[in-house]
């Protein structure tokens, strides 16, 4: 998303749009309140639909205006900036949430929390989502995002997306038109907002399906930290430093860098691949200590770690938190 003015955010035109019906909508909202490192400051203008059509309207409104838009879940991949964010932040979330499910299909709102959503599949007998029971974000930014784990992605369980488009047309694409890899979906930097995706799953026993997913967040506990706040991995896994130095949790353990510390920011000392808020932290204390861990890697076996999360700007930009400066 690229930089732009600052609108005036309580003219008339924005009045319009809140008293048109677009959801719950809050100026000046706290962004820490609404991502899971619990970092940000103020968004002007926050607004969470409870319809696709309202989402089209914000959509069109912002792109008409010249306002600069965020769209976001559960914010658990994401550090705003302790500035805020000068536009609307677009809040799919419990307003837009509906889930129906019709024989092996499943076809659920952006909003729908993921954990949820793979519990409603096993008690339906539907397997394949048992990865995401642990992840907590929401159906839209993980299809985005092609998000799993165990190397796993939502994008093998795809069959349809809803979007809506830049000029806040409602579209559906196939899976193919995705284009679903690792991590990645065509979706990505498209400028489209998922609204809503149909699932296809296999079906299975609801008891072997419980097993798997308990299994999973045994681990999920063994592993990484719950209490304090975090975005969940910061930086990426990728093939070539899998095969030949092992996941980047080992990498910065190998380092030294375990319990790491740049103001009230810390590399876990449960999993050093999560960086957690230790209370207070700023989105420069995150990023000056993402920065460290990358520099002391670098010079210990070369290899450049890239971040998973993602860094928004006060103007909207949205890129890997590696890239942004500090």
């Amino acid at each position: 998303m690229s930089s732009r003015s600052t609108p005036d955010l309580h003219s008339p035109h924005l009045a319009q749009l809140v008293e048109a019906g677009v959801g719950r909508t809050l100026f000046d909202a706290p962004l820490a309140d609404h991502n899971s490192w619990q970092i940000g400051g103020p968004a002007d203008l926050l607004i969470e639909p409870e319809t696709i059509a309202q989402v089209a309207r914000v959509v069109s409104f912002a792109r008409l205006q010249d306002i600069p838009l965020m769209v976001i879940g559960q914010g658990t991949n994401l550090l705003f900036d302790d500035s805020g964010l000068r536009g609307i932040v677009l809040k799919l979330g419990e307003r837009l949430s509906r889930v129906e499910i019709i024989g092996n299909r499943i076809i659920a709102e952006a909003g729908a929390w993921v954990p949820g959503l793979a519990r409603k599949a096993m008690l339906a007998g539907l397997a394949g989502l048992e990865h995401t029971i642990g992840i907590p974000g929401t159906l839209g930014g993980l299809v985005l995002m092609n998000g799993g784990s165990q190397r796993k992605g939502i994008g093998e369980n795809v069959r349809r997306v809803w979007v809506v488009d830049q000029d806040g047309k409602q579209l559906e694409l196939n899976r193919d038109e995705c284009a679903f890899a690792y991590r990645r979906s065509a979706l990505q930097g498209s400028g489209t907002v998922v609204v809503k995706a149909e699932l296809e799953c296999e079906r299975q026993e609801p008891q072997g399906i419980r097993r798997l997913m308990l299994e999973d967040l045994r681990e999920r506990r063994r592993k990484f930290p719950r209490k304090q706040p975090n975005c969940g991995s910061v930086f990426l896994s990728t093939s070539e430093m899998h095969a030949s130095v092992g996941p980047p949790g080992k990498v910065i353990e190998d380092a030294g860098l375990k319990g790491a510390r740049i103001g009230k920011a810390e590399v876990s000392h449960q999993h050093a691949n999560f960086i957690v808020n230790l209370g207070g932290a700023t989105s420069e204390d995150v990023l000056s200590l993402i920065a460290h861990v990358r520099k002391v890697v670098h010079e210990r076996i070369g290899f450049d770690l890239c971040c998973e999360v993602r860094y928004v700007s006060p103007s909207g930009d949205i890129i890997p938190a590696h890239q942004a400066v500090i």
